[in-house]
Formats: C-alpha cells, structure tokens, sequence
C-alpha cells in the first residue's frame, strides 16, 4: 500500500495513473498502473485484492484477467468479523454490512466464487484457481514452447 493525500490522489487520477480506482467506505482507492505493468513485465502472477467497481474496471482493460469473489458464510459471520477487529465504530459497521450486501449482488459478474468459511477452505480454493489457470494451454503451449516443437 502506498497512502497519499487525498489532493495528491486526485491528481494522480486525473493523469491515469490508476488500473483501477474507486471511492469506497468514504476514502479512495486505487491501483498503480505502472506498478501493475512492472509485476507482470517480469512474468508474475498477481493478485488484486479489489472491489467489484475496480474489477470491473479491470477487465475492461486485461480481457485475461481473472476474477474471484470471496464470500462470507453468512452476514452474521461477517458482522463478528468486523466487530472482532475492534477497528470500526458501531455506525461505521452497520454501513460496512449495508455496502457488503450491495457488493455482493456483482457475484455474478465474476469467474470464480468461493466461500470464506474456514481460511485452510478459502486457500485452498484461491490456490486451485491460480493453478487451474497456469496450466490452461495458452499459458503452458508458451511456457513449454521447445519441449512441444521438439515432440511434435
């Protein structure tokens, strides 16, 4: 994470620094692009940790871009979360639990859904994922380039 002033944030968004940006919980948000560019440049898997507005806006601009939305077992789960974290007020977590429902009404919109029951269950399920996608063909037909020319 890199934290700027607002003003400073704003700036940096009207010159299209951002992959992605959103105001969300009452702050902005935002992702680097040339940091973004750099990470994949070198050849590395990268995850966002973003909402439904920057993945959206994410996949308009990498069609190969991969989503995943991670869902709570259920709003009572996700409300003693929040309060076990001891880091929002009462009315902060009431408009948390308010923006979550309205959040996940997008789920459709992703490639890969799971639940965040047990965090071993969620892992495991994210790992699968990135995986399943290393190995698709295009991936592995140019990672695998000598050894498949020299098969076939």
């Amino acid at each position: 994470y890199h934290f700027v002033e607002e003003s400073r944030f704003v700036e940096l968004l009207n010159h299209g620094d951002f992959l992605e940006s959103a105001q969300v919980h009452g702050a902005y948000y935002g992702t680097s692009q040339s940091t973004v560019n750099s990470v994949l440049a070198e050849g590395y898997d990268l995850i966002l940790e973003i909402d439904w507005q920057g993945a959206q806006q994410v996949r308009n601009q990498y069609a190969e871009a991969i989503s995943i939305f991670i869902l709570p077992p259920s709003m009572e789960a996700l409300e003693q979360r929040l309060n076990n974290r001891a880091q929002d007020s009462a009315e902060v977590i009431v408009r948390r639990l308010a923006a979550a429902r309205d959040e996940m009404r997008h789920v459709a919109e992703f490639d890969y859904v799971t639940i965040n029951d047990r965090f071993e269950h969620a892992l495991e399920d994210l790992r699968a994922i990135i995986r399943s996608q290393r190995l698709r063909r295009e991936k592995q037909l140019v990672r695998y380039q000598d050894v498949v020319q020299k098969l076939l």
